[in-house]
């Protein structure tokens, strides 16, 4: 069986995307399993996290989009890099990606590019692990197309929901043209067990969505912010922490979920 993906999506920023994609990476790697996290968002903020600046890169995910598709499998060793920190894979964004709007507007059978590009190295790994791009367009049709599972965070915030039903909107119009319906789950993320509203927005949340919400729930932890501005993840800088062993949770109940 091919590697599973797992795309990274909500339509609302900051509700913890990127820190979801890179630590749950890690995670995965933690658990023994062989891990590729895919930067898909013209923001790059996953790619300069991990020090990969787009002024400075010379290959990237868009060169996926512009190559013949028989191209491919040349194509992932030259944008592929490994990161030893975290152990996973990598591949960094391009801030041209949000190009891939207009030059690819008349190309036939675009929304399934990457899922189709995908099948080179699909042997080679366990999971994939795909950021993608918080706004509709034809990088999200791709990420969301490719995935056998869509996560999405959600910061646990009345106005957060907000971005869930925008992307419910992209994943019903997707669905009616699909053969088979993307599957998701939810994730409560910067949840601070304090604040009444955070508990009434994940209770909500497990009322509405319940078995599409995972058990594990992301709490806030300044971990995260200092593992950014050091470049690094969580494991990396505070492996015993209470966001690291939260992330660890998850993949292993990803995991599960699979086997099962």
């Amino acid at each position: 069986m091919g590697a599973q993906v797992l795309a990274i999506a909500n339509q609302k920023g900051g509700v913890g995307k990127t820190t979801t994609a890179l630590s749950l990476g890690a995670a995965l790697v933690r658990e023994g399993k062989r891990a590729l996290v895919i930067d898909m968002d013209p923001h790059a903020c996953a790619s300069i996290h991990l020090a990969h600046y787009p002024e400075e890169i010379e290959a990237s995910v868009l060169d996926i989009f512009y190559a013949d598709e028989s191209d491919a499998g040349m194509i992932w060793p030259e944008i592929i890099h490994h990161e030893e920190g975290p152990g996973f894979d990598f591949v960094p964004a391009s801030i041209r990606l949000s190009d891939l709007e207009v030059d690819l507007k008349e190309r036939q059978g675009r929304g399934g590019i990457f899922r189709r590009a995908i099948l080179c190295i699909e042997n080679d790994y366990d999971y994939i692990v795909l950021d993608c791009p918080p706004h509709v367009g034809v990088l999200l049709v791709n990420a969301l197309v490719s995935a056998n599972l869509v996560i999405i965070p959600i910061q646990t915030d009345f106005l957060a929901l907000h971005g869930l039903r925008l992307l419910f909107d992209t994943m019903g119009t997707l669905n009616k043209v699909l053969v088979h319906p993307l599957q998701f789950m939810t994730l409560g993320t910067m949840f601070d067990r304090r604040a009444g509203a955070c508990r009434r927005v994940l209770n909500l949340l497990r009322k509405k969505m319940k078995s599409r919400v995972f058990d594990t729930v992301i709490n806030l932890d300044t971990n995260f912010r200092e593992a950014s501005a050091k470049g690094k993840v969580i494991y990396e800088i505070s492996p015993k922490s209470r966001g690291a062993l939260e992330y660890t949770l998850l993949a292993k109940e990803i995991i599960k979920d699979e086997i099962s």
